[in-house]
Order: C-alpha cells, then sequence, then structure tokens
C-alpha cells in the first residue's frame, strides 16, 4: 500500500526578492529527493508576516531572514524550530557606478531604497543605520522588483540588500552599480550594539564587478517550522536537505550554505532544532 504523501505549504516573500527564488529552488529539490513530501511554495509578504503565519498554522513552513528569526527563536515560550539553515546574509548597500558616495556615512541625509516593510533585509538594514546614527529617508517598497529601476533612474542614492544572489544586487552589478560596506570600525560598534549579528562576508565574484571579499555584519536565515510539524515529516525533509545539498548548490549559488552541518551550527541552541531533525541529525552522525 502506497503511503500518503504529506503536503506542505511554504511561505516565502514578495516576487522579485530573494527568498521567492530560494523557495522554489529548495521546494524542487526536496520534492525531487523525497517523494512522501510535496512543498508547495506561496508568496508572503516577508519574514515578519512568516512568524505570525506560521504560529497560526497558516503555514506548514517558512523562510525568515536572521533578525527576525533571531528576535522570534529568543523568546523562552517560541514553538518555532529550525528544520534548516539556509544562508548567512551580509547587509549592504549599493549604489550607481558613477556615484560620489563611498561610505554609509556619505548618505546621510539621503534617499535609500531599503526593501519591502515585511522583511528581514530591511529589518537588518535599520539595525545598522540606527546602530551607526546615520539617518536617511528611506524607501520602503510594494514589491522587492521595484527598488533597481528608483536606483537607475535617480529616485533613489543608494539601495539596501544582503546576501549572495541577492535579485536586485545581482540587477544592479550588472549594470555597473558599486558596493557599499561598513568599516572595520562600523562593524565593531554594529555587533557590540547587537550581539544577535555576526561578522559575516560577501565573497569575492559573488556579483559581477565585485572583485573582492566585502565584510559586514548579518545572521543566518533559516527553514522554520513549529512544533505541530510531525516528527516523521521533519526527519524527512532533513535527510532530503542533506540528501539534495550538491543539487541545491548547483541551482542556486547561495544555498550553497544550506547544508545539514550549517543548520548544526546555526542553530542558537540545540533544542530549536525541530525532534524530528534532531533524530536525523544524530542517524547521520551529524549532531554535536
Amino acid at each position: 500500500m502506497n503511503e500518503a504523501i504529506v503536503a506542505l505549504i511554504l511561505g516565502t516573500a514578495t516576487p522579485g526578492g530573494g527568498f521567492p527564488l530560494y523557495g522554489a529552488a529548495f521546494a524542487e529539490v526536496v520534492n525531487a529527493q523525497e517523494p512522501r513530501v510535496r512543498i508547495e511554495t506561496r508568496n508572503t509578504k516577508g519574514s515578519t508576516e512568516n512568524v505570525p503565519l506560521l504560529e497560526e498554522g497558516k503555514l506548514d513552513l517558512a523562510l525568515v531572514a536572521g533578525e527576525i528569526a533571531s528576535a522570534a527563536l529568543a523568546k523562552p515560550d517560541t514553538k518555532l524550530r529550525i528544520v534548516a539553515a539556509m544562508y548567512s546574509s551580509p547587509g549592504m548597500l549599493i549604489v550607481r557606478g558613477d556615484s560620489p558616495y563611498r561610505s554609509i556615512a556619505d548618505l546621510r541625509g539621503k534617499t535609500v531604497v531599503m526593501g519591502t516593510q515585511a522583511s528581514g533585509v530591511t529589518a537588518l538594514g535599520r539595525t545598522v543605520l540606527e546602530s551607526l546614527s546615520i539617518p536617511v529617508t528611506p524607501i520602503f517598497l510594494e514589491k522587492a522588483a521595484d527598488g533597481p529601476p528608483m536606483l537607475m533612474d535617480g529616485r533613489a542614492d543608494a539601495l539596501w540588500g544582503a546576501g549572495v544572489g541577492w535579485p536586485a544586487f545581482a540587477t544592479l552589478a550588472k549594470q555597473g552599480g558599486r558596493f557599499i560596506g561598513p568599516t572595520a570600525e562600523e562593524i565593531k560598534t554594529i555587533l557590540a550594539r547587537n550581539p544577535a549579528l555576526q561578522a559575516v562576508t560577501l565573497p569575492a565574484r559573488s556579483y559581477p564587478g565585485q572583485d573582492a571579499p566585502l565584510p559586514s555584519v548579518g545572521s543566518w536565515s533559516y527553514v522554520l517550522a513549529t512544533d505541530k510539524l510531525k516528527d516523521d515529516t521533519a526527519f524527512l525533509l532533513a535527510r532530503a536537505v542533506h540528501r539534495a545539498e550538491a543539487p541545491l548548490a548547483a541551482r542556486l549559488e547561495q544555498a550553497r550554505e544550506t547544508t545539514m552541518v550549517n543548520t548544526v551550527a546555526a542553530a542558537p541552541r540545540q533544542e530549536l532544532l525541530h525532534p524530528g531533525v534532531r533524530r536525523y541529525l544524530r542517524e547521520a552522525k551529524l549532531d554535536r
């Protein structure tokens, strides 16, 4: 007798951003690895909406960006559980190639596209600028894809984003955009004021014309569920992710960090890993 297929809804974010791109690749490779699980993606407003949708049982899985995830997982009574670590997200700004601005401080009082209101990446940008006491005139978007034209036609002086494979960065880098990250001293200041963040680096050649690694700050984004997800289903998901590491990395550059080894390392506390995931990690001898 055939076993029933478990259908799962994975919440991503608004079209044109990094999460829908990642979510599509994640669903495809996991579905290919595990015939008993069928993941279907759903666009949402992003991380800040995904957490309550998960908690209300309106999503089975959700992509949640670093700062939002860290805050939600830090609550003593949280029901959220980690299924997999996605990737670390070094945050930075991009300006046009002909822009006179060379540092974050140069953007004081300037117009900056921050992203969509509910995005965890947007929250990271707010934190960075507030930590450095650099006020800007922010532009918040309905759709992440609306950002690049605003920079190119002069409506904005800079655009904020994070990580490898950020679609707006890819679009703008191809048009000669130039990246601006925090200095070493600024990184120290940001981390001192925000212990949940980490020092992370954007690898060299992540984008066209970006030949050197760019140090910054950020945190890990996760595929989250709640403790209502059945242990057997979480076990199958963890096994599928582990088996799909190579095809996922080949499909999407930013997914090279999506490994079960990184999942163990990135979890703030091991008990925040879903019990079914922990069972798989023990069996695969990947737990610590």
